[in-house]
């Protein structure tokens, strides 16, 4: 590791969503964040797992908002998350029962190695990796 680097690791992860309440649900229902803050004018809520926060912004207008295509927008392709190895299995079951959460693939090796991970797409299309490291 470098002792070069200006930067100290992600401060929070923003994203705007077609709906505050799916997602913020999805963040706090489903794999247990905690709402840190808010901001209901604007209107934004922040929630947070105890090390990443992540701010949900309401996109002004879902309907015309372009849904999310990895190959062809600059931009976010996904995010990544660490779990434990031993609660990817669990998660990946959860995750096929929640609410707008389409599974792309099951549990798989990272690159063929020990390293294990899955990827979905939580309400509102947002592409997302777990990676039990």
């Amino acid at each position: 590791m470098t002792d070069t680097a200006v930067t100290q690791g992600a401060h929070h992860i923003g994203l705007t969503v077609p709906s505050l309440d799916a997602t913020r649900s999805f963040f706090i229902d489903t794999l247990g964040f905690e709402q840190v803050g808010e901001k209901p004018d604007y209107p934004a809520v922040f929630v947070s797992d105890g090390s990443t926060m992540i701010t949900l912004w309401q996109a002004a207008d879902p309907g015309a908002a372009v849904p999310f295509d990895r190959k062809n927008v600059i931009g976010l392709h996904h995010f990544a998350l660490k779990v434990s190895d031993s609660a990817l299995d669990g998660l990946h079951s959860k995750l096929q029962a929640a609410d707008g959460v389409e599974i792309e693939f099951a549990p798989e090796s990272l690159g063929g190695g020990a390293m294990r991970h899955m990827m979905c797409f939580i309400p509102g299309g947002i592409r997302m990796e777990f990676i039990a490291a």
